[in-house]
């Protein structure tokens, strides 16, 4: 059963904190850049790879720390990411953060996650947000190709002038819904049952 409940995290206003930065460094912070090109990330790593320095380079918003892991480094952090190649750092920093409440993500280690980062679909203002709990990383993959393959470039005109309706509904929260719900459903096919 997936328990997990899904949420879009505006992390551009959030601290995040990386912890290596190497390969896997690199594919979660590509990961999170990818969707949120504004995002606040602090990178730890006692050995940075030339690709995470050229990034870091040319986004003021990434701050890169050539250090071995400190807690000192999970203040000011609301999500921290454990991407180093030794098991015990990485659970070591699990530890400290779930202490302060934050929300971590263990790579590859499914039992220190609070979090997993699956595959994302993004046209416009549309973004869908794929989960296998974690069991398959590849079929979110799959599915994320098959989205971004059927779902028309165009989407993002119709979700504006949607808003843009929308905006000028007046009545409560219910009467907007249902206004919505009517507009809207000629987007789903209904099957006809025989």
């Amino acid at each position: 059963m997936n328990e997990l409940y899904p949420i879009f995290l505006k992390v551009n206003q959030l601290n995040t904190l990386i912890v290596g930065a190497g390969f896997v460094g690199l594919e979660k912070l590509s990961f999170l850049l990818k969707s949120s090109p504004q995002a606040h990330v602090t990178i730890v790593a006692k050995e940075v790879s030339e690709e995470i320095s050229q990034i870091a380079s040319e986004n003021e918003r990434i701050t890169l720390i050539q250090d071995a892991y400190q807690e000192k480094y999970l203040l000011g952090k609301h999500i921290v990411i454990a991407a180093t190649d030794d098991k015990a750092v990485n659970k070591q920093i699990y530890l400290d953060a779930k202490e302060r409440y934050l929300l971590v993500n263990v790579a590859d280690t499914p039992q220190y996650c609070d979090f997993y980062l699956g595959g994302i679909v993004t046209k416009g203002n549309v973004k869908i947000a794929i989960s296998t709990n974690g069991k398959s990383p590849t079929t979110a993959k799959r599915l994320r190709q098959l989205f971004e393959e059927t779902i028309p470039e165009d989407i993002n005109t119709m979700v504006e002038n949607i808003n843009k309706y929308r905006e000028t509904l007046k009545g409560d929260f219910e009467y907007k819904v249902d206004a919505l719900n009517k507009l809207t459903e000629g987007l789903v096919k209904k099957e006809v049952k025989e």
